[in-house]
């Protein structure tokens, strides 16, 4: 799994059409506006699927330190294949997705997740201090 966080002031995005994913959750409201908390673009990665829970919960355990650090309470995880590894199953990808949202929510960061398959359009205003972008890797290791 990989992550680009950002602590944002004000994060707001509409979406725009169906992307090419056969799995398109349906939209509670078309435009999600999140403010003041940790922004977790997340992609799951092929391998992944050997052990979803592992690289959620290490992925977990790592965000609420740094919300910690930076003084955030909320966490909105948004589907991001576009962080240049080679993407896990759509299946897989839910449930790491799903996965990492819940393991917040055990650990006291109120998270929430905008729906898998969808082209978003976007208006970001992040903060700007030295924890305020941080991409992250999570991985399982092999036995092998």
């Amino acid at each position: 799994m990989r992550l680009l966080i950002l602590h944002v002031s004000r994060f707001a995005c509409t979406a725009t059409q169906k992307g090419r994913s056969k799995l398109v959750e349906p939209l509670v409201e078309r435009t999600t506006v999140f403010e003041d908390g940790l922004l977790v673009l997340a992609s799951a990665e092929a391998g992944d699927e050997r052990a979803p829970e592992a690289v959620a919960g290490q992925a977990a355990a790592e965000l609420v330190q740094l919300a910690g650090q930076v003084g955030a309470s909320r966490a909105l995880v948004h589907p991001f294949a576009h962080l240049f590894g080679a993407p896990a199953s759509v299946d897989t990808a839910l449930a790491v997705l799903e996965a990492l949202t819940r393991h917040l929510n055990e650990r006291g960061l109120k998270a929430s997740r905008s729906p898998f398959g969808w082209f978003f359009s976007w208006e970001l205003s992040a903060k700007g201090h030295p924890l305020s972008r941080l991409a992250r890797r999570f991985r399982v290791m092999s036995d092998a």
